[in-house]
């Protein structure tokens, strides 16, 4: 059971020494000079590139291309909800009860995502999905393959990029949908922002299980209404980072447990969860240091133990089907290489990438970052800082990361905590983010 003292009523931020006025502005200018000046360094470096060379396929705002700013009143809807989440979520976060709290912010982050989306036209919600290089056009190939989950690897160069690119779970899933009535692809978006939205929620779950319900109170309205909504609406990197965050939250109810029968029972469920994110995207992988970073943290290797029998089950199921993961990964590096990975450079796109994850997460969070103290919050916000650090140098991924790296958003967003003590001051800064998110649907757009 969880234990609540006198001194720190939940639902309420819990007291803080007073700091110097001089000393916080000081620590804000950093954050936000060194968010800046990130995303600045990425556009210097990778402009010319595309300039030089249209192959790299990067020729979308805002790290390189030109801005065109297009608004209509389609956009209302978004400058609506933000507007109303920047005067009531700081207050509504910490008033409301704690389960209402939950669906209130995976509603918000869903709401969010597609008003964004839509602000360019309804279609625009779908576009992304029913691509040609998407899932959805190769959903047919499942029935038509025999023997579909044995031969992905040996066939990968006749699916599209981003099935190839990728395990095949996510194909299945669309595949399954399209066998009970729910192909399309709005069924499909409304699937891939539903389960994007629920990186809110599970963010907040594991939040309060290492730093307590008043903290993640503080960082509900952030997670909901985060520029991430940009890529949510409508990535199938979305519902990656979706399945990823509720793996993790499982595993922190799980950790704090003490190893009793249904702890262990949440570590294993939370393993299965994990081991279906590393059937859905190789990327997955490095996130697994924040899972380990909480079972350190609360010395919880016995919850550990119980995931990773979990992730095994679902892996060595995919193996007894005819997938391996590990000959899958080697696919479809060599098939990156050898198209246009290869011709992005190496060290521009370490800082580049970076750079566009910047603006995924927002300004907020950069000053979160560097005013961090919470020792529970930066488990997981250090964790998953180098897991990107890992998947920066490996550079597995040049570009793109904007979606790429959806998975890392939630984890990195919770230094927003930090950002401001008062709830105007978190007002603020939620108008910062909003601002960016929509700044960004209205001036860059890309294919995403």
């Amino acid at each position: 059971m969880r234990s609540v003292t006198p001194l720190e009523p939940a639902g309420h931020p819990r007291p803080v020494p007073p700091a110097s006025d001089r000393g916080a502005w000081l620590w804000t200018l950093l954050g936000l000079a060194a968010w800046v000046a990130l995303i600045v360094a990425g556009r210097l470096l990778v402009e010319p590139l595309y300039h030089a060379d249209f192959r790299l396929h990067v020729g979308n705002p805002p790290l390189v291309g030109r801005l065109h700013v297009d608004t209509s009143w389609a956009l209302a809807p978004a400058i609506l909800l933000a507007a109303a989440a920047v005067a009531w979520g700081p207050t509504l976060a910490e008033r409301l009860p704690w389960r209402k709290l939950l669906v209130l912010a995976g509603a918000v982050a869903f709401a969010w995502a597609f008003a964004l989306a839509a602000s360019d036209g309804l279609h625009a919600v779908i576009k992304p999905i029913i691509s040609r290089y998407e899932y959805l056009h190769d959903v047919p190939l499942v029935d038509g393959t025999h023997d579909f989950l044995g031969t992905f690897t040996a066939l990968a160069p006749l699916y599209t990029f981003h099935v190839h690119a990728h395990p095949p779970l996510m194909l299945i899933v669309f595949w399954a949908m399209s066998k009970v009535g729910l192909g399309g692809g709005w069924a499909a978006a409304v699937a891939l922002i539903g389960m994007g939205a629920m990186i809110a929620p599970a963010a907040l779950v594991a939040v309060r299980e290492l730093a307590g319900e008043a903290q993640a109170r503080v960082a509900a309205p952030f997670l909901a209404l985060a520029p991430a909504a940009l890529w949510i609406a409508t990535s199938p990197d979305a519902f990656y980072a979706g399945v990823a965050a509720i793996g993790i939250a499982l595993f922190a109810v799980a950790s704090g447990r003490g190893g009793d029968a249904w702890g262990d029972a949440c570590a294993f469920v939370a393993g299965i969860v994990l081991g279906a994110a590393l059937f859905l995207t190789y990327g997955v992988t490095v996130l697994g240091a924040v899972v380990v970073a909480i079972a350190l943290y609360r010395r919880a290797l016995r919850a550990l133990a119980f995931a990773a029998a979990g992730v095994a089950c679902v892996a060595l199921g995919f193996l007894a089907a005819g997938f391996s993961w590990y000959d899958g990964l080697q696919a479809a590096r060599e098939l990156q290489l050898a198209g246009v990975y290869e011709l992005r450079p190496y060290a521009q796109f370490l800082v580049a990438s970076p750079a566009a994850f910047a603006l995924v997460v927002g300004p907020a969070t950069a000053v979160g970052l560097v005013r961090m103290r919470e020792r529970g919050v930066w488990v997981l916000t250090g964790a998953a800082l180098l897991g990107l650090l890992f998947a920066d140098l490996s550079g597995y991924a040049r570009g793109e990361t904007e979606r790429v790296w959806l998975q890392f958003a939630p984890w990195v967003l919770v230094a927003t905590v930090a950002a401001a003590r008062t709830i105007r001051g978190r007002q603020a800064w939620l108008a910062a983010q909003v601002t960016t998110a929509i700044v960004l649907q209205v001036a860059a757009k890309s294919p995403w």
